[in-house]
């Protein structure tokens, strides 16, 4: 529930889908998403803590990783999921649109 949760914010869904590409220094990060820097301090600690991301410290540099690659496989999921209920309620509305425009007039 934990990773639900952490992953429900636009800002820290984008951070994972960046790090898919490999592991990042924040100061590699900060630029990336033009926020102030406690602000990704506090998405990356919040996905940090929700164990979504790894972090290694090499002098005063901190370094982060996607810890399972499985994550992107959830995110993957609940994308289409998403856009199968997109594409379900563009068809909904269409036939809806046909019927009132195309039915009898009164």
């Amino acid at each position: 529930m934990k990773i639900l949760c952490a992953l429900a914010d636009p800002v820290r869904l984008e951070i994972v889908k960046y790090l898919s590409a490999g592991e990042r220094c924040v100061c590699e990060i900060l630029p990336e998403f033009k926020r102030s820097q406690s602000s990704i301090s506090k998405h990356l600690n919040i996905l940090y803590q929700a164990g979504i991301l790894d972090r290694k410290f090499e002098g005063k540099r901190t370094i982060y990783s996607i810890k399972d690659p499985q994550v992107l496989e959830i995110i993957k999921a609940v994308d289409a999921l998403a856009l199968k209920q997109i594409s379900q309620f563009v068809e909904a509305k269409k036939k809806f649109e046909e019927e009132i425009i195309g039915g009898p007039h009164v």
